[in-house]
């Protein structure tokens, strides 16, 4: 599923996102990926946090198809992308963005919370687990860090 074999395609940008101008965006494909796709409940997918986020988005032409936050103390989170868009290297673009926001405010490290079906796919970016797993919103996590001092 998850995969960073391709380059991203010709038709997609990624951008920083601006709030509140593209939080129907984001929460477009938040709803599709997390509530729809996964059965995450509604009350545990939206957080009083979102709007202090630093927010990318992938968009192919007009339609936003991935988004991915980091907060303020450096956790990356809500990452996701619509099913026809996966094994495309978004994912893996979206999340250079990040790291690369993370560096540029000086972060030490970034934090996240990995499903553990996807833990390969932030291994190969440089992301290392860290303690046992958990469950978040009845999904099997766990957590990952990147030092950026040393990566």
């Amino acid at each position: 599923m998850f995969t960073d074999a391709e380059p991203i395609p010709n038709d997609v940008t990624i951008r920083p996102a601006h709030w509140p101008e593209d939080a129907a965006a984001i929460a477009a494909v938040r709803r599709a990926v997390f509530i729809d796709e996964q059965g995450v409940p509604e009350a545990l997918e939206w957080e009083a946090i979102d709007p202090e986020c630093a927010w990318f988005v992938a968009q192919a032409g007009a339609t936003t198809v991935a988004v991915a936050r980091l907060t303020p103390a450096g956790r990356i989170g809500r990452m996701a992308v619509l099913a026809p868009w996966r094994g495309r290297g978004i994912g893996r673009a979206l999340l250079e963005c990040l790291i690369g926001h993370g560096r540029r405010l000086g972060l030490a490290g970034l934090e996240l919370h990995g499903q553990c079906h996807a833990l390969g796919f932030y291994a190969r970016q440089g992301f290392r687990a860290d303690g046992p797993e958990f469950a978040e919103a009845g999904i099997p996590h766990r957590r990952m860090y990147m030092n950026l001092k040393e990566n």
